[in-house]
């Protein structure tokens, strides 16, 4: 099977269900956003060395996934015959995550800046590509019907990144990059 068909060769692609978009379309743009994400996160995976961390970043990848399948699929009667969805456990678990690494940290006194080890900036990375996928979720949202989970899963990602960044350089011993103003 070849994996060029030429189909898009004029800008146009097909979503879920067969309804043809031009490839600049805000559901083309944000699952095209989570892809990058979900690249990304694969090459911080490879940079981590805590076992612990990967899991929840694999995890992560997996739900990037389902998200992305749920915008790719305009048609609401479509969308519940989905085999996963995003749902509430996933936001707590999310929060947990969060909860449970934010434990190991000192207070945040200042603002920091992206930096410090390497695996920390690639969380800073991910955090940044994650808040882009936010905003173009929010700008679909304007236009579509979207499910609210979904702004409320991509929100609390973009926090977990920016927490396991910290912790990234506290486990290899960087300090973080504090801002002066």
């Amino acid at each position: 099977m070849k994996i060029y068909t030429g189909f898009g060769d004029k800008g146009k692609t097909a979503l879920f269900g067969g309804k043809v978009v031009s490839k600049d379309d805000k559901r083309i743009e944000t699952y095209g956003t989570l892809d990058e994400l979900n690249s990304i996160l694969g090459l911080l995976i490879i940079k981590v060395d805590e076992q612990s961390i990967r899991t929840v970043l694999v995890n992560i990848q997996h739900e990037i996934f389902i998200i992305s399948s749920e915008i790719a699929t305009p048609d609401s009667k479509r969308q519940v015959k989905l085999k996963n969805r995003i749902s509430k456990e996933n936001i707590r678990s999310i929060e947990k995550t969060i909860d449970d690494i934010s434990e190991n940290l000192d207070p945040l006194k200042n603002f920091i800046l992206p930096g410090g080890s390497e695996s920390a900036a690639l969380g800073h990375i991910a955090r940044t590509v994650c808040r882009r996928a936010e905003r173009n979720l929010a700008s679909l949202v304007s236009e579509s019907e979207v499910r609210n989970e979904l702004l409320v899963y991509l929100n609390r990602l973009g926090d977990l990144f920016f927490v396991l960044a910290r912790f990234l350089n506290k486990f290899n011993k960087i300090p973080d990059v504090i801002w002066k103003s």
